[in-house]
């Protein structure tokens, strides 16, 4: 069998196609089909002379979604839809589909679309942005690999709050109480004290009560410790990373990115070092722009957003005030007011796509922060414990992969950036 994507690449001659008819329509004797493969998509031309009559009539009405083999002659044709086309000789229906499809060629508003969810993701720009997607995680990995970064999993069910309480889900773990995991932060700490700087891959859980365009309350989370890391060092891994991370796509997935409405040249231009600025000039370049806040308010969406007005490329927010931040940031020791945080913001209005900083390691610091937050020390004894023995300096961070597949696919809404998008009132499919 031939893959549409060798074909779309430049692969000519006899080829076998199985897949999916994704749209047809006929025009002076000929059927133009659209396959659909997984890998890609490709016009087939059905000629009816090719064909006995009453087998052509089939073809003719063949619903939309039946699996079918396709052979023929593939080749180059610059009227085809990128470029290639399929002139069949031979069909075999493999499978033909019940003639209702609910996906038609009208606009679906976005309720029924995620209501149909399981079926909306057989179109190209879904393929797109899954390809993009999957790229950013190799791209990822291949970062992580060449820098020496060992990959580790962490348990999804916790016992304690990584983040605010008040955006934990809440699940019955037999006679006890436990959690969704908010974040892996805390066992990467764990981790690092024994095998080094180290990142997982997973899914994070908040039960965020928002219904902006960017939150989910699952979405997949890419974070990272690294022990004897300060914040400087930490910028720069970030900055790094994402650097690789957007020229790898930009390279690789060229295509896909102008069919989504992104210039792969506006990732090539994204180097390091990237802009730096503080909290508190954060807020006066808000305030300068009409914006009402004040010092100690927190960012959000909306704040951000105009925020990224004033850059082209991804840039930090550093030493955000206390109390804006979780109990294990490390205060800033030239003023303890603020800590040692650090978010990277990408361009364009989308924002936040990293929460980051230094952690504490002096056990009667950290457990003053658990104080002062009316945290039960009890809950955190294992994570105490890690203070006790072979504490060092260290720090991480946590990129939101759908966050930063919205940036980079210019997406209007995060749904989009994950196959079954959980939301706060869509739990199916």
């Amino acid at each position: 069998m031939t893959e549409i994507r060798d074909i779309l690449a430049g692969q000519e001659g006899k080829v076998q196609v199985q897949g999916w008819l994704f749209n047809r329509r006929s025009s002076g004797g000929i059927l133009f089909y659209i396959v659909r493969d997984g890998t890609g998509y490709i016009q087939c031309t059905l000629k009816r002379d090719k064909f006995d009559e009453k087998f052509y009539e089939e073809l003719e009405r063949l619903p939309l979604e039946s699996s079918i083999v396709i052979e023929g002659i593939a080749r180059a044709d610059k009227r085809a839809p990128d470029g290639y086309e399929i002139e069949v000789d031979n069909v075999k229906i493999i499978s033909k589909a019940c003639p209702d499809y609910p996906i038609g060629k009208k606009q679906h508003g976005a309720s029924f679309l995620l209501d149909h969810r399981h079926l909306a993701l057989r179109s190209p720009r879904m393929l797109n942005i899954m390809v993009v997607r999957a790229k950013l995680l190799e791209a990822a990995r291949e970062w992580f690999k060449a820098k020496g970064y060992l990959e580790v999993q962490v348990p999804t069910i916790i016992s304690a709050a990584c983040e605010g309480g008040s955006t934990l889900f809440e699940v019955k773990y037999f006679d006890k109480k436990a959690y969704l995991t908010q974040s892996w932060q805390l066992y990467g700490e764990a981790m690092i004290q024994a095998f080094g700087k180290c990142y997982t891959i997973a899914p994070s859980f908040r039960a965020e009560k928002s219904r902006t365009r960017r939150h989910l309350t699952e979405y997949w989370h890419l974070e990272a410790e690294i022990p004897f890391c300060d914040m400087q060092q930490l910028m720069q891994i970030e900055e790094e990373l994402v650097t690789h991370i957007v020229h790898t796509i930009a390279r690789d997935c060229k295509k896909e990115l102008q069919k989504l409405g992104r210039d792969p040249e506006d990732l090539l231009k994204i180097k390091p070092p990237f802009p730096r600025i503080t909290y508190k000039q954060a807020i006066e370049m808000l305030q300068a722009d009409g914006v009402e806040i004040k010092y100690g308010d927190d960012l959000g969406a909306d704040e951000e957003a105009k925020l990224t007005k004033h850059f082209q490329v991804p840039f930090f927010v550093t030493h955000f005030p206390k109390g804006l931040k979780a109990f294990y940031h490390k205060p800033d020791p030239t003023n303890p007011n603020v800590t040692l945080s650090v978010d990277m913001l990408a361009p364009e209005g989308y924002g936040e796509i990293i929460g980051s900083g230094e952690r504490i390691e002096s056990y009667e610091e950290l457990m003053k922060r658990i104080e002062e937050n009316k945290l039960n020390p009890k809950d955190y004894a294992w994570y105490l414990d890690l203070r006790k023995w072979g504490a060092v300096p260290h720090a991480g961070f946590g990129l939101g992969v759908e966050r930063t597949i919205m940036w980079i696919c210019k997406l209007k809404h995060i749904r989009d950036a994950i196959a079954f998008p959980r939301l706060i009132n869509r739990v199916y499919p």
